[in-house]
């Protein structure tokens, strides 16, 4: 029983993973193309060889430092949604969660050989990697589901769902 109503939350949790995990995925090839546009090719190589000179833990030093700069554009994010700014809110928050990304992917993309040096780091690496095979294989049915409803295979939409949308634009005319 208990089983059953946590998997919507599983489900979520898995959906929120894979979210981040696609934007590690394509904003990577993005900034190593902003890096080609700018002289960051040539900060990516002095950086590297800087790294090549630290110990593994140093090189995670490296690896956190540019989340910090981060946090206040985060927290400027928020200032801005309480005092109900939404759009500026959402753009900033947006934002920050694009370059933290893109940045820390940067980052990961010099520091990973190092980092994998020390066994802790490896083992977290790993299951992360295998979380994310987990809330791929664990999302997939709801994807697969959610693709045949909007193609119209396996049996279109449900009446339940149709009798939702039906109540929803009635409410939304009524509301007007």
């Amino acid at each position: 029983m208990m089983r059953r109503l946590l998997q919507p939350f599983w489900v979520l949790l898995a959906v929120i993973f894979l979210v981040e995990a696609w934007l590690w995925d394509h904003l990577e090839p993005i900034v190593a193309r902003a890096v080609a546009l700018i002289p960051l090719r040539t900060f990516k190589q002095w950086l590297a060889e800087r790294v090549d000179t630290l110990s593994p833990a140093m090189t995670l030093i490296v690896f956190l430092v540019p989340v910090i700069p981060l946090f206040p554009l985060k927290l400027a994010g928020l200032w801005l949604l309480t005092h109900e700014y939404w759009l500026a809110a959402v753009v900033t928050i947006v934002f920050a969660k694009f370059l933290g990304v893109g940045v820390t992917a940067f980052i990961f993309d010099v520091t990973r050989a190092k980092l994998l040096e020390m066994r802790w780091f490896e083992r977290l690496y790993e299951f992360v990697m295998a979380l994310r095979a987990k809330a791929a294989a664990l999302v997939e049915p709801v994807k697969q589901r959610l693709l045949d409803t909007v193609r119209g295979e396996g049996g279109g939409w449900s009446s339940r769902m149709l009798r939702l949308i039906q109540r929803f634009r009635k409410s939304v005319h009524e509301a007007r």
